[in-house]
Order: C-alpha cells, then sequence, then structure tokens
C-alpha cells in the first residue's frame, strides 16, 4: 500500500532545494571573484560609494593605462630598431658576399652567407613573437644593442665599399699603365715610319744636285722615290680599312672591275696604288693647284732656274710644318684639294669614325695625325716632281695606258717583281695574239720629257691559253 505524503512536506522540500544551489553558487561567485582580485559586494549599500574614493580609483587606472601605453610604445620602438639593425646587418652581409666573388674566396663568401641567414632567423623570430603577442624585450637595452649592431654594420659596408674603391682605382691605374704602353708602341711606330718615310724615300741624294747637270735622269730617279712614298701610303690606308672592317674586294671592285683576278694578296695594294695615282697626278701639267706661288708667266715660258730653286727650297723641310707656316702657299692649296679629292667625307668617317680631319683642313689648319702625316710627304714629293719636271729644258707629258692594251717594253714596266708569265710565252711562235700580255690597269702613270720616256707601271694579266 503505497504512502502519500503531505503536500506541505512537499513544499518544504523543494524550497531547501533552491535555497541550497543559491548558497552554492554564491560561494563559487565569491571563489571566483576573490581569485581575480576583485571583490563582490552583494549587499545593495556597498555598491553606494563614497564619490572621493571612486575619484582615486579612476586617477589610478588611467595612471596605470598610461604606464601600459607608454610601455607598449617603447616596445615597438625596440622592436622596430632592432628589425632596422637586422637588415642593415643582411645588407653589409650582401655586400659582403659581392665582394667575395671577385676575387673568390669561398671562406668569406661562407661567412656572408651564414651571418644573412642568422639575420633572417632573428627577423623570423620578431614576427612570430610579434604575432602570437609574447615579445619579451627591455626596450632600453634593445635599443641600444641595436644602435651598435647598425654602427657595426655600418662601419663594415664602408670597410667593403673602400675595399672596392681601392680595386677600381688598382685596376684603372693598370689601364693607365697599359694606355701609357700603347701609346708608347704608338710613338715607336710613328718614328719607325717616319724613319720608313726617310729611308725609302730620303731624298738627301739629291742635296747636291746642281741645276747645270740636270737631265731627265735625274727626273726618273726622283718619280721612284716618289713612288715608294706613294706605297707606304697606301699600305697605311688599307690598313686604316682594314680596322675599319671595309670589304676590301668590294673596294678593288669599284677601282679596277670585277674582272681582275690578282694571283697573290700582296698584288691587291696595287689597285688601290693606282687609284691614289689617279688623283694626285691629275692636271699634273695643266690643274692649276699645280702653279707655283707668283707664278705670272704661262709655264711654257717659265725659267727653268726658278723652278729648280724652288725645287731645292721645298726639299728639306716638313711638310706638316710648311703648310701650317704658308697656309695660303699654292703647295698648301695643292695638298688640301688633293685630300679633300682623295679622302671623300664617307671614307674619312668609316676610317677615323669624324670628320675632324676635314675640318682642320677646311678651316686652314694641319691634322696632327700618322694619317696626314703620310699623305703630306706623299704630296710633297708629288709637287717636287712636278718642279723638277719643268726645271727641265724639254717639254713634259704624262700619259696612262689603256685597259687591256698590248705590254711594250718601250712604254710600259711591270709592278710585279715576278712576272706573271714565262719568257718562252712571249717567244712562243706558235702563240697567237690573243694569248699575249695584256695591261689590267695602269698603276703609275708614264712620263715623256722630250725625247726619252720614263714608263709607265702597270699590272698585267697572265697570257690565255
Amino acid at each position: 500500500m503505497e504512502t502519500i505524503k503531505p503536500k506541505s512536506c512537499m513544499k518544504s522540500k523543494t524550497r531547501f532545494v533552491r535555497t541550497f544551489q543559491k548558497v552554492i553558487n554564491l560561494r563559487n561567485a565569491k571563489r571566483i571573484a576573490s581569485s581575480n582580485g576583485i571583490c563582490v559586494l552583494v549587499s545593495h549599500n556597498k555598491f553606494k560609494e563614497n564619490s572621493s574614493i571612486h575619484g582615486g580609483k579612476s586617477q589610478v587606472f588611467e595612471r596605470r593605462e598610461e604606464d601600459v601605453k607608454a610601455r607598449n610604445r617603447a616596445v615597438m620602438e625596440a622592436l622596430v630598431a632592432k628589425l632596422f639593425a637586422s637588415v642593415t646587418s643582411i645588407k653589409a652581409a650582401y655586400a659582403e658576399l659581392q665582394m667575395a666573388q671577385s676575387p673568390y674566396n669561398s671562406d668569406a663568401i661562407q661567412a656572408a652567407d651564414q651571418a644573412v641567414v642568422d639575420e633572417l632567423k632573428v627577423i623570423s623570430d620578431l614576427k612570430r613573437s610579434f604575432l602570437k603577442k609574447e615579445l619579451d624585450l627591455s626596450p632600453q637595452v634593445t635599443l641600444m644593442l641595436s644602435e651598435i649592431q647598425e654602427q657595426q654594420s655600418l662601419m663594415k659596408t664602408y670597410e667593403i665599399t673602400i675595399k672596392k674603391m681601392q680595386a677600381e682605382s688598382e685596376h684603372k691605374n693598370a689601364g693607365i699603365v697599359s694606355l701609357k704602353k700603347k701609346l708608347g708602341e704608338l710613338l715607336s711606330f710613328n718614328k719607325s715610319l717616319e724613319k720608313k718615310l726617310d729611308a725609302s724615300g730620303s731624298l738627301s741624294m739629291f742635296d747636291n744636285l746642281q741645276f747645270p747637270i740636270l737631265n731627265p735622269t735625274h727626273f726618273a730617279q726622283f718619280l721612284h722615290y716618289t713612288v715608294r712614298s706613294i706605297r707606304n701610303f697606301v699600305k697605311l690606308m688599307i690598313r686604316e680599312m682594314e680596322s675599319a672592317s671595309w670589304d676590301l674586294n668590294a673596294a678593288i671592285e669599284c677601282i679596277v672591275g670585277s674582272d681582275t683576278e690578282f694571283p697573290e694578296s700582296t698584288h691587291r695594294n696595287f689597285a688601290f696604288e693606282s687609284f691614289v695615282c689617279k688623283i694626285m697626278f691629275e692636271g699634273f701639267t695643266t690643274d692649276t693647284n699645280f702653279i707655283l706661288q707668283n707664278d705670272s708667266l704661262p709655264l711654257a715660258e717659265q725659267q727653268n732656274h726658278q723652278m729648280f730653286d724652288k725645287f731645292k727650297k721645298l726639299k728639306p723641310v716638313n711638310p706638316k710644318i710648311f703648310i701650317s707656316q704658308n697656309p695660303n702657299s699654292s703647295f698648301a692649296k695643292f695638298t688640301r684639294s688633293k685630300y679633300l679629292q682623295l679622302v671623300h667625307a664617307k671614307m674619312e668617317c668609316s676610317l677615323f669614325g669624324n670628320l675632324n680631319q676635314r675640318k682642320i683642313m677646311n678651316s686652314g689648319g694641319v691634322p696632327d695625325t700618322t694619317f696626314f702625316a703620310a699623305f703630306a710627304e706623299m704630296s710633297k714629293r708629288i709637287w717636287l716632281l712636278r718642279c723638277l719636271a719643268f726645271s727641265l729644258h724639254n717639254d713634259v707629258t704624262i700619259f696612262q695606258v689603256r685597259k687591256n692594251s698590248r705590254f711594250s717594253e718601250v712604254y710600259m714596266q711591270c709592278v710585279t717583281e715576278e712576272t706573271l708569265f714565262s719568257p718562252a710565252d712571249m717567244n712562243d711562235s706558235t702563240v697567237g695574239s690573243g694569248s699575249e700580255p695584256r695591261v689590267r690597269f695602269t698603276v703609275v702613270p708614264g712620263f715623256k720629257i722630250g725625247e726619252t720616256v720614263v714608263q709607265s707601271r702597270v699590272y698585267l694579266s697572265p697570257p690565255s691559253r
């Protein structure tokens, strides 16, 4: 039989449970509050605090907040200083790494590489601590150490820069020494060239030449030295062309045509020699550029002795010095005119990269170059040759040999040292006229002085079979 409990007992039991739970909850709340350093006052009267006490607590709270902000600011400044110091160290290590590349230094490269890695690790640790809000920095100590680290890195960078500048200075000094050596070689070359000009075409043998004994043989001898001067200039011109990467074969085709064959490469020089002679001897007896200064009468009526005196006067002088001192003389005008005609603007720009020599000559000056010195010497000898020719008591004419003309030993001389054909070829009765040697082009023109013939110098083609 089930026992029935009274309602009053049930109500009292429920109230007891509720009360017990409130007590437990209140004790837990007090325990939590005490652990956080906060006293929880439940009483309604405790919330009504004195106004003076409340104001004091507010000031303390604000002061603490300012201290926290100041510390946080100092920590951030220290963090940035440490970061910048690490970046400066990386920069110094990288500069040291570059310096160790040349000359190659494996130990220095490894040390610099390790320094970069170490600083990158420091930056990585700072980043991780910052993101996790676990920075443990002493602002004053960190700032001081960062400043020291940055100054040391800057000092290392300056030392590396100084070493680099010293290396560059040594390299430039070596370059200066090399250029001085090259300059000495060029000066030696110029002196040797002057010696060659003097040796190959020295005119000292004509110092004792007297007017009464003058004859066409002396003209032929002087022509020989003039031609040697022309060849020296041609060699220098070809060397300049090769330095400027000229297509010499194309240039030769423009001078003598594409049908000319040269059994030896050195024979190509004769084509350029032909070009120079054609321009330099043009107007030898008719061009007004050849008329000497103070000449007022026709050449046929000139006194031969005066022409010979002009020859003797100009022969020993340096042509460059004479032109610079006498820019309006007939010889200076002749040299200037022939240079501008022989070395046209495109050619000069290609050989020397500018038109300075042309500008100097147009202004009445004298270029101080080896190229012009050789040209002036050649011009002087051609001018003297003309003076000598008209010092003789005979009419003077100049002639060229036409292309494909038959070779004549009376009027022509082969320029090659070895003949291009054997004597049997010329004496063979079975050989027709088509197999006779033919003139490909005239190298040096010939002269006729009265009844005397000075042979022209020609380049021959081998006889055809």
